[in-house]
């Protein structure tokens, strides 16, 4: 509309504009809300509209959709407004409740005191004006407000609607994820803005904004500002872990009390609102009670009342759960299978020969059973991994107990808006629970165990459903980039998902997994120590007593120390061994070093502890025997070796040695390095010792952080050794040297400050937000949520039916494979033996067939198949079906309707195709790349060539693929082709078919070659190929519902979803009538262009009968809608009635009502009508079952 227009309109009819609020509260507290109230225009009642934040627009609330304001008129048309404002205040509630009216106290200090200065001496001001006679007629604009600032008037941005880049053609839009690639450029290519294309604008009207260090320079649309994300006091957070940080006691008179464990990483304090869950560690927790197990059975269940009570000042939770079932769990399942896998260890034999049953006649020797048994040592593995004992089944069933009661208690504990942190590798699963119950909650999950490559981790029977549990978090979260790196592999090879960077919410990107339509955000950040915490502990006297000792007893030595659970991952036995070489290769140093070892019991590894102790236990001896007092070895339970009687060993020691050849979260090399931190200062000198250095085998977590100590590969002995005469040989320079930059980490990465950086990424992650929505499917631990845009709904039979009766020309699209017939694409094998024409393909069932015949036979349907299959497939099963178009290979073949198939179909092409030289080119290239990938084989048919690479490996099919894309865009840039590159979500492969062929083209050819305007459109599709159609036909219903919106003077609807590709339809505004309905559809229910989704190909089914049955039925009968037509009754004594025309469904249907008939004759033809009082008709005609459920009772 022009501005002359917009004037005439304004002053003749009146004139609105459309404003959105903005309000910025900082002074909010948890559980408030804002209302903005105003005085409605036509009630004169109070109008309370709800404001809303996000974690990145914080503490920035806005309405969700403009209001309409009514401007005020103009004396003579040209002039200016007469002056007029709107009034409005803010409400502040609380539970749904009104609190309070918004104060000075709410707004900043300086701005408040300001307004207190302006007010003096004039009244005050308790409500935000908005001044109307600056607005203009059906303008757009945002209205900033700060809370408690009522003086002066608002900041108003006005919005102009920013010119959008020109849409794309239809023929360059390609179902695919990464785009087409330009033959002629022989690159990617991005659609760019036409010179003069106005970019966003944005003006101020009337006004100043406000102090520019309060108020922050907006964006043009605040739903889409980059802000940082911020952990305030408000904000809630619910930790959930297998064992509580705490340490329990009870008094001999029963009183309960409890400790913080500083041992535990989660016990650390902060300002955010903490709820933590978890197991309480007592006597027998672990379900081993009687003879040599504990005495107890966990807490009795008569006192957990009063645990509960002690635990509530720690706004601890615990969960109570059976001790045998909890500890089988723990250690049947968490350290009995998953323990091992994910330190990358596997078995293949059982660790003890007589699991396996050998006949007497073929009885072992001596000398295999020893070589057996030193295959078996390699072995970690205590549990059946392999399904081999038959228990698996009983754990799996315990693990999935244990994190459905952790479930329950959480959503107990949960309030709207709180964040969940999960951690540990004891609950996995727990987020496919959570999810279920509480969708809007933001969790994640912390591993601190390593994560094992993806061989090893698909030996586990569970794999996928541990892998869907972890996706099913919003956030996942390693110690290393390499444990990262190991979950994402396995996320792609055994589920076929990707990954990449994303936008984040400060504006930088994220490393995320896209799954199901949604991000996981995967974030490796380690954990570091708390030096105060450690400070205080060191300078306690015991700690110093304890050290002074331990040096008495060990002087004039070079004290070196290692603390290790007594299990084969940690490589005790290793660390002996180059002891006992150091020592023999170096002998004037025998006598003056002592290892302190101290072993920690691991009874839950079973075998591999015993094992262990008795190696370690053998190797000490025989050293000792050597050289007498080199090694203190004692064996202590973990209760012993706490973190006070630690950090007096460390330091003590002046050397730690960790030799584990698979670890993950270990904080002794940082603890140490906190011990000796005086070692950079003059007084530290003093004592010329030299200590303060690490070993640290390669295959710790921390040896990433930790770039000052020696780094070792623990599998290599000399190695070890070497670095023990490295250290005992290092200058004075080199050693403080390497303490300062190990220093700088533990200082610089507290405990606190990696939980704030994880929990601001989880706070960070976008969900519930638009153009997004989540939608749960599946069942069990299958159950998932998938992304979808907003509105994406379950498709309404009804009101299919309804447009579709009432319309009079009618187009339907249909796919053909996974939409009226199963799709033949969901195995691989099939597949391919369908392409290579050793199978034939599926068929459509007779009902489906005789659906679609039924829709045919109707004259005002134009009844489409667009199918990826060649002609001969197509023609074979659905080609003699009169008036039913048929289109093959995605729309580049077409067959129009004809009331009469005999013979052949005719056949057309959708482009031009004159020179096929490329096709040889094309199979050539492929050729070469199908010889050295594997799995990967060439399709052709008579438009395209396919490189399939779906049964090839994962990653290097896709680097195979990306190479072969770069190659053919090479050498066939001057042909006019597209270069199609569909990822493993799309089936994996490279095609190269004609230049702007797709289905999307094809639909608007079919709706322009209509006889007369369509009225009603359905497009049925079900996969990635299916999208452009889906895509550009709803884009033509929105853009006929935009034009009558407008011309209704309606406010406009909410802009298409951002998946949405925009296409130029506008060539198609001839070809549909004013009043179109449009119903888009994709089969099964996920993420597409569609608006709507059925299940699955029998719900496609049952709504073509429908429709068929609706089309067969209104050959002979009327809906009540043409019954209305009829006029009143004649007058008293006539015997004739006049009724209006009938709207023919069929132009030679010989059965329509005539125009004038007698009484007698009416109900013959309208099936039992009579006349009734009031000009009104009843009918007295029965309707059958089968009618009433498919017509749901709305026609006749």
């Amino acid at each position: 509309m022009s501005a002359t227009d917009r004037t005439t309109a304004d002053f003749e009819v009146g004139a609105v504009a459309h404003v959105n609020f903005r309000v910025r509260c900082e002074s909010l507290g948890y559980g408030e809300e804002v209302f903005l109230v105003a005085e409605d225009e036509g009630t004169g009642h109070e109008k309370r509209i709800p404001l809303f934040t996000t974690a990145a627009q914080f503490p920035w609330y806005h309405s969700t959709t403009p209001v309409t304001l009514t401007l005020p008129p103009r004396a003579m048309q040209g002039q200016q407004r007469q002056r007029s404002s709107f009034t409005y205040r803010y409400a502040i509630h609380r539970a749904g409740l009104f609190y309070r009216w918004e104060g000075t106290s709410d707004g900043p200090q300086e701005l408040a005191q300001q307004s207190k200065l302006e007010a003096v001496g004039t009244s005050p001001i308790s409500k935000h004006e908005l001044p109307l006679h600056l607005l203009s007629n059906r303008e757009s604009y945002v209205v900033n407000d700060v809370l408690g600032v009522m003086g002066g008037h608002p900041d108003i941005d006005h919005v102009r609607v920013p010119t959008r880049p020109a849409p794309l053609r239809a023929a360059s839009l390609h179902a695919t994820s990464t785009g087409s690639v330009s033959n002629k450029s022989g690159g990617n290519q991005s659609p760019k803005q036409p010179q003069g294309t106005p970019a966003t604008r944005k003006k101020h009207v009337g006004f100043a904004p406000p102090p520019a260090a309060y108020r922050k320079a907006q964006s043009p649309s605040p739903s889409h500002s980059k802000q940082a994300v911020h952990l305030n006091s408000t904000d809630g957070l619910v930790v959930v872990s297998a064992f509580l940080p705490i340490i329990l006691h009870r008094a001999e008179n029963g009183v309960w009390f409890a400790d913080w464990d500083y041992e535990m990483l989660l016990s650390m304090q902060t300002h955010l609102r903490v709820t933590r869950i978890g197991v309480v560690k007592w006597r027998g927790w672990h379900g081993n009670t009687g003879g040599e197990g504990s005495p107890e059975a966990g807490v009795p269940v008569n006192e957990r009342h009063l645990v509960e009570e002690c635990l509530r000042h720690f706004n601890c939770v615990p969960v109570w759960i059976d001790p045998a079932l909890f500890g089988e769990m723990y250690n049947g399942f968490c350290k009995g299978v998953l323990w091992p896998v994910l330190h990358n260890v596997t078995s293949v034999y059982s660790s003890r020969p007589d699991d396996y049953q050998v006949p007497n006649n073929s009885a072992m020797t001596s000398d295999e059973a020893l070589q057996f048994t030193e295959y078996s040592m390699d072995d970690v593995e205590q549990g059946p991994i392999h399904g081999g004992r038959g228990r698996e089944a009983e754990l799996w069933s315990a693990y999935n107990s244990v994190n459905r009661q952790f479930a329950d208690v959480v959503v107990q504990c949960f309030n709207e808006g709180d964040l969940v942190w999960i951690h540990g590798f004891h609950l996995l699963i727990l987020p496919s629970y959570l999810t279920r119950r509480i969708p809007m909650a933001k969790t994640g999950i912390f591993l601190h165990t390593p994560f094992p490559s993806s061989e090893i981790f698909r030996t586990l029977w569970c794999r996928e459903d541990l892998l869907r549990g972890m996706l099913n978090a919003d956030q996942v979260g390693f110690h290393l980039f390499e444990y990262a790196r190991h979950f994402l592999t396995c996320c792609r090879r055994l589920l076929g998902l990707t990954y990449g960077m994303i936008p984040d919410s400060s504006g930088g990107h994220t490393l995320a997994i896209d799954t199901n339509g949604r991000n996981v955000v995967v974030t490796s950040i380690h954990a570091g120590v708390e030096p105060p915490v450690l400070n205080q502990i060191l300078t306690h006297s015991g700690t110093v007593e304890r050290a002074s000792i331990i040096r008495q007893e060990h002087a004039g030595k070079h004290i070196w120390c290692a603390i290790d659970r007594l299990e084969s991952l940690k490589g005790v036995p290793l660390k002996l061994l180059a002891l006992d070489r150091f020592l023999t290769r170096c002998p004037e140093w025998i006598g003056k070093i002592v290892l302190i070892q101290v072993g920690i019991f691991a009874f839950e590894r079973g075998d591999d502890y015993r094992r262990t102790y008795h190696e370690v236990t053998q190797l000490v001896d025989t050293i000792n025997k050597k050289w007498p007092g080199t090694v203190q070895f004692r064996a202590c339970p973990e209760s012993e070796m706490r973190l006070q009687q630690r950090m007096s060993i460390l330091r003590a020691a002046d050397l730690v040695v960790v030799t584990s050849i698979r670890d993950g979260l270990n904080l002794l090399p940082l603890e140490y390095t906190i011990a000796h931190q005086d070692a950079l200062t003059e007084m530290g000198r003093k004592d010329g010792r030299k200590r303060g250095l690490c070993i640290l085998s390669e295959f710790a977590s921390c040896t990433r952080v930790m770039r000052g100590a020696l780094h070792v590969n623990p599998w290599k002995i000399s190695e070890i050794a070497n670095a023990f005469h490295q250290a005992l040989n290092m200058s004075e320079d080199e050693r403080l040297r390497r303490i300062g930059i190990a220093s700088e980490f533990v200082t610089r990465v507290t405990t606190q400050r990696w939980a704030l950086a994880v929990m601001l990424d989880l706070k960070g992650v976008h969900k519930n937000m638009n153009p997004v929505q989540m939608s749960g499917a599946g069942l069990g631990l299958n159950f998932r949520m998938l992304g979808m845009d907003t509105g994406f709904n379950s498709l309404s039979v009804n009101v299919v039916a309804k447009a579709y009766r009432t319309a009079k020309n009618r187009l339907i699209l249909l796919d053909y494979g996974g939409t009226i017939v199963s799709n033949d694409s969901l195995d691989s094998l099939v597949r391919f033996k369908m392409v290579k024409e050793r199978s034939a393909p599926s068929v459509p069932t007779q009902n489906m067939i005789n659906a679609i015949k039924g829709l045919c036979q109707d004259k005002r349907n134009t009844v489409f198949v667009v199918s990826g299959k060649e002609r001969h497939a197509v023609t074979h099963t659905l080609g003699d079906i009169p008036n039913l178009g048929l289109s093959a290979e995605h729309g580049m073949f077409i067959s129009w309707p004809a009331p009469r198939v005999t013979g052949k179909r005719r056949w057309e092409t959708l482009v031009a195709e004159t020179d096929r030289t490329w096709r040889s080119l094309t199979i050539t290239i492929m050729e070469v790349y199908t010889s050295r990938t594997h799995g990967s084989y060439i399709e052709e048919t008579e438009m395209k060539v396919l490189w399939q690479y779906r049964d090839a490996d994962t990653e290097f099919g896709s680097l195979q693929a990306k190479e072969l894309e770069d190659h053919l865009a090479k050498y066939l840039r001057s042909f006019p082709v597209d270069i199609l590159h569909g990822g493993m979500k799309e089936g994996g492969y490279v095609e190269v078919r004609p230049k702007g062929v797709n289905k999307g083209v094809l639909a608007m050819k079919v709706l322009k070659r209509m006889p007369e305007r369509a009225g009603f459109c359905l497009v049925l599709g079900d996969d990635h190929c299916d999208e452009p159609m889906l895509s550009v036909m709803r884009q033509i219903g929105r853009r006929v519902l935009d034009n009558t919106r407008a011309q209704n003077g309606q406010d406009p609807l909410p802009d298409m979803p951002a998946t949405i590709q925009p296409v130029d339809v506008s060539s198609c505004d001839t070809s549909v009538a004013p009043d179109m309905e449009t119903f888009t559809v994709t089969v099964g229910k996920k993420p597409s262009a569609a608006a709507n989704y059925l299940h699955d190909v029998d719900e496609v089914q049952e709504l073509l009968e429908s429709l068929s049955k609706i089309s067969a039925r209104g050959q002979a009968s009327y809906s009540t809608n043409d019954l209305r037509n009829i006029a009143a009754p004649p007058p008293p004594g006539s015997q004739s009635w006049q009724i209006k025309s009938f709207p023919s469904h069929n132009a030679d249907d010989s059965s329509a009502i005539t125009k004038s008939m007698s009484l007698s004759q009416l109900p013959a033809n309208t099936s039992n009508i009579r006349p009734w009082k009031e000009g009104l008709l009843t009918i007295e005609d029965d309707i059958n079952e089968e009618d009433e459920d498919d017509e749901g009772g709305m026609f006749f």
